[in-house]
């Protein structure tokens, strides 16, 4: 495997549809509410690049050094763990994706407030810089949130209600507890993602001592939560809808649906990794699916 083909696979791209979906419902949100702004959707949408690829190499990087990735674990190849990258130019490689997510994040910031010297500049700076030490706790440092279950609550806040929210306020410089709705539902979809990918990697991440929330509550309760964050996910939209008094034609979104529910069939039928491990693409794009058929509905409607 060539170095240029050894680091795009270590970017793992195809964990990006679901990262900007987050940034597109927020934006598609904003373009409902009239305060719609191009240079925030594009700007956002580069700072969630960093971070996604920034994520994933220190993913890469933190489970070779605490064990989880080793010779027995299935799924995707890792580039550290099989010697295609060092370790240290894998930390080379997240510093530089540290330094992106964080210059890109002020302009994204400075962009959207006018100014540094205020309070709401303060507020997202520091929320920007969770963002990026969630990106790397994950699995990297001597006590990882991502070996103790917590993984899903992070991605929840940082994929939903930081995603979806941040980015509604980021165009509008303004709140509406409403927006909590399309929030908790793409926040329950990614989490749904991570959990896909804990439920094909739970014999191998029990043998790291990798204590993600499907290894404590077992396969099956595993599953009865992913039902439940699906269906959850397109309640909330439907109340947010209600309560907005969207017309027919913006209800489009439920078009996307079916996918879900294909998704939730092949689930549970699933047994083994690699029929688990198709479910993490195909639940990533029905997320943007979704999400897309939202704001269509939404712009037409």
């Amino acid at each position: 495997m060539s170095s240029v083909k050894a680091w795009i696979t270590a970017f793992r791209l195809r964990t990006l549809p679901l990262a900007f979906s987050s940034i597109l419902a927020g934006s598609f949100v904003a373009e409902f509410y009239n305060c719609f702004q191009w240079p925030v959707l594009l700007l956002a949408l580069f700072t969630t690049l960093f971070l996604q690829i920034l994520s994933n190499l220190a993913n890469d990087y933190g489970d070779t050094v605490n064990g989880a990735d080793h010779e027995g674990r299935l799924g995707p190849q890792r580039m550290v763990q099989s010697g295609m990258i060092t370790l240290s130019q894998m930390r080379i490689a997240i510093v530089i994706f540290s330094v992106l997510s964080f210059l890109s994040g002020i302009g994204l910031i400075y962009i959207s407030f006018g100014g540094f010297i205020q309070l709401r500049f303060l507020l997202f700076l520091l929320l920007g810089m969770a963002a990026i030490a969630a990106a790397l706790k994950y699995t990297m440092g001597s006590n990882p949130y991502g070996y103790k279950g917590l993984g899903d609550f992070y991605v929840l806040v940082f994929f939903g209600l930081t995603g979806v929210g941040g980015t509604y306020f980021l165009h509008s410089n303004n709140w509406d507890w409403t927006l909590l709705l399309p929030a908790f539902s793409i926040g329950f979809l990614s989490t749904g993602v991570l959990n896909v990918n804990n439920m094909r990697d739970i014999k191998s991440d029990q043998v790291a001592g990798k204590r993600t929330l499907v290894v404590k509550i077992g396969l099956n309760s595993a599953k009865v939560y992913h039902y439940s964050l699906i269906i959850l996910s397109v309640v909330l939209l439907v109340v947010f809808s209600i309560i907005n008094k969207f017309s027919l034609l913006s209800y489009l979104y439920l078009a996307g649906v079916p996918l879900l529910f294909l998704h939730m069939k092949a689930i549970k039928n699933a047994k083994v990794a690699d029929d688990f491990d198709p479910q993490l693409k195909k639940l990533a794009l029905s997320t943007l699916v979704l999400v897309l058929l939202f704001g269509l509905g939404i712009m037409i409607g």
